[in-house]
């Protein structure tokens, strides 16, 4: 997300038009809130074991975010769902962010494996862009 941040403020200074990139993260300690503005969604994907057809489709760690999503209105401000994981484990390849698109009626518009690079921060940062 730093990277994002990053990335959205040096393109900020290229064009005034260009939009900046304002990160809050939602942990187990945060207050809920309804959200007044528009928001993407970034959400890793860890769960329990297993293969993720069958088993292991058990949520770990961002249960707090699928609540918050799930708010009042919160669903409804939501432009989309970017997610992050690891391809080596196949069908369970951001199935959280996948699954918070077909729960909470948004689109999933991303992916980045693990921690992403620079290519993942432009191309997310585009796709962000053009939905604003």
């Amino acid at each position: 997300m730093d990277d994002l941040e990053d990335y959205a403020e040096q393109q900020h200074q290229l064009d005034a038009n260009n939009p900046l990139i304002v990160k809050k993260e939602i942990t187990d300690q945060t207050d809920f809130e309804s959200e007044t503005d528009p928001y993407f969604a970034f959400v890793p994907t860890y769960l329990d074991g297993g293969n993720g057809i069958d088993n292991g489709v058990k949520e770990l760690m961002t249960n707090i975010l699928g609540e918050y999503i799930a708010y009042k209105d919160n669903r409804k401000l939501c432009l989309g769902v970017i997610g992050s994981g690891n391809r080596n484990f196949n069908e369970q390849y951001c199935l959280t962010a996948r699954r918070y698109a077909s729960d909470y009626g948004f689109e999933m518009i991303d992916d980045y494996e693990l921690r992403g690079n620079s290519t993942d921060c432009k191309r997310i940062y585009e796709n962000m862009a053009g939905r604003i």
